[in-house]
């Protein structure tokens, strides 16, 4: 009788930011999708993503540009202060053109409607090959 062996290692902790439900239900759906990641938390505002990654330390923060409050840009700069944040991967509707990414610390930023497991996948392989 074979056996197959099973990977111990633990899933990659997710954190979905966006203020609008249907997209965070979205992200959070892609990520219950892809093998190796799971959901640990979600939020709704850029203030509550700061707060909920302290509290949960996630390994990826998925994060809406837009949000109300501060925006998910000035979130991430200030998740990713410290130094030990986590990989935080950018999402919003618009083009990459029409968004100032510059001195945010995010690893990628990816169009809410490219976005799927196998961009989930290339996006934290790509930040662990630059990191």
């Amino acid at each position: 009788m074979e056996v197959e062996a099973l990977s111990h290692e633990p899933d990659v902790r997710v954190l979905v930011v966006d203020d609008q439900e249907p997209y965070r239900r979205a992200m959070q759906a892609v990520v219950d999708a892809t093998n190796g990641f799971t959901v640990v938390g979600t939020a709704a505002s850029g203030e509550d993503s700061i707060e909920v990654a302290r509290e949960l330390r996630p390994q990826l923060v998925l994060m809406d540009v837009n949000l109300p409050g501060i925006d998910g840009i000035e979130a991430t700069r200030r998740i990713l202060a410290d130094g030990e944040g986590p990989v935080v991967v950018l999402l919003s509707t618009y083009d990459r053109d029409d968004v100032d990414l510059d001195g945010s610390g995010a690893s990628e930023y990816v169009p809410k409607g490219a976005f799927g497991p196998d961009r989930l996948i290339e996006a934290w392989a790509s930040a662990h090959r630059d990191g």
